[in-house]
């Protein structure tokens, strides 16, 4: 099922913008959107993207110091 999407107050050099670009790619505005919509959505949250980290090293088990990781990135810079 579909539903609409309405979005006020858009400004108008924000919708001129954004109807350049959906003409560059030779799209409607509303094609060209929903793209944007979709693109958003195939990439986590930055809250899903933290905890996603925060799991991998509650799994790890594996803690390191401060020190040895400012150690590494020192090194990186040699």
């Amino acid at each position: 099922m579909t539903v609409k999407i309405t979005i006020r107050d858009v400004p108008e050099e924000m919708r001129d913008q954004l109807a350049v670009r959906a003409s560059e790619q030779g799209q409607s505005m509303q094609k060209y959107l929903m793209g944007e919509l979709q693109r958003i959505l195939s990439r986590p949250s930055a809250a899903e993207w933290f905890n996603r980290v925060d799991a991998r090293k509650k799994a790890s088990g594996v803690r390191l110091p401060v020190s040895v990781i400012l150690e590494a990135k020192d090194a990186d810079k040699r």
